[in-house]
């Protein structure tokens, strides 16, 4: 029967839970509109439809049928906060610490004279969320974006806080490269619960052929996951619930390996493992599988 492994890290963050518990908490004593998707998780999302939480657009003060409005844990720019309060709402901000100290570390290269890059995804809301104050500033995540970065004398580099340490590094090296009269100044953000995720899917990689990883498919650092494995030459697959798993998925691997992106929830992870144990269990059981083992015995 294929064992089955899980990360020695994986799931919610520190982050992902605060926001959730501080949505909660408002929307048990009155009507709350979310603007976004609270955490990149479909899940999440429909407990917080259930709890009657509505979903709104950052981008647009109209959108929001509740006095109450929640800023997700992706963050929002200076901008956008004042903006918010501005129309008359209360807001309730459940911005990631970690991400927090994305925008203090981009916002005091700003004031030291650098100009802003950040290393990710130009429409991810967190990325959007780090420009938002800084409208001349580059996003950059592709080599031929690097160009885009004007030649001046200093620049500031900061990441998306799910964005794989290895590919900002290669991105940073590339950035002063391409500028060499340039000083380039990179703050390292990618926060700490993403470096151990993808150090523990490392280790999974090693000992496991097939990697399942768990997570909203509009997650980045879920999608991150998946291409890791990926490059690390497994096969590697991506799920939202446990009712997609697939029995055939499962046949001819010896070792399964299991990690979730940082905003999925704990019985979603619990439900997909117990799902991959009855399916297991099940193909070792039957007759094609046992008369295979015999045979083996044979030869």
């Amino acid at each position: 029967m294929p064992t089955i492994q899980t990360a020695r890290h994986m799931g919610m963050c520190f982050g992902v839970r605060d926001a959730l518990r501080a949505t909660h908490a408002l929307a048990s004593k009155r009507p709350a509109t979310v603007l976004g998707q609270l955490v990149h998780n479909p899940e999440v999302g429909r407990h917080l439809r259930a709890l009657g939480v509505s979903e709104g657009d950052l981008d647009d003060t109209a959108s929001a049928g509740t006095s109450d409005v929640v800023i997700t844990a992706h963050g929002a720019s200076e901008v956008k906060r004042r903006e918010w309060a501005g129309a008359g709402f209360r807001v309730t901000d459940t911005t990631c610490p970690l991400v927090r100290k994305a925008h203090d570390a981009l916002a005091t290269l700003v004031t030291e004279g650098y100009f802003p890059v950040v290393i990710g995804q130009a429409g991810h809301v967190e990325v959007r969320g780090l420009m938002g104050d800084f409208p001349e500033a580059v996003a950059v995540l592709a080599v031929e974006e690097v160009s885009a970065i004007p030649a001046v004398r200093r620049i500031g580099v900061v990441s998306q806080t799910t964005q794989p340490l290895d590919v900002v590094l290669r991105l940073v090296d590339l950035i002063k490269r391409a500028r060499p009269a340039s000083e380039v100044r990179f703050v390292d953000t990618v926060c700490h619960p993403t470096k151990q995720r993808q150090t523990a899917l490392e280790d999974l990689c090693r000992d496991n052929e097939l990697i399942i990883v768990v997570g909203g498919r509009s997650s980045n650092n879920t999608r991150q996951l998946v291409e890791k494995a990926m490059r690390l030459g497994r096969r590697a697959i991506q799920i939202e619930r446990a009712d997609e798993l697939q029995a055939e998925w499962l046949r001819g691997a010896a070792s399964i390996g299991v990690t979730a992106g940082t905003s999925t929830l704990d019985e979603t992870v619990d439900a997909v493992v117990a799902a991959l144990r009855r399916m297991t269990a099940e193909t070792s059981s039957s007759p094609a599988h046992e008369f295979l083992r015999l045979a083996a015995r044979m030869i």
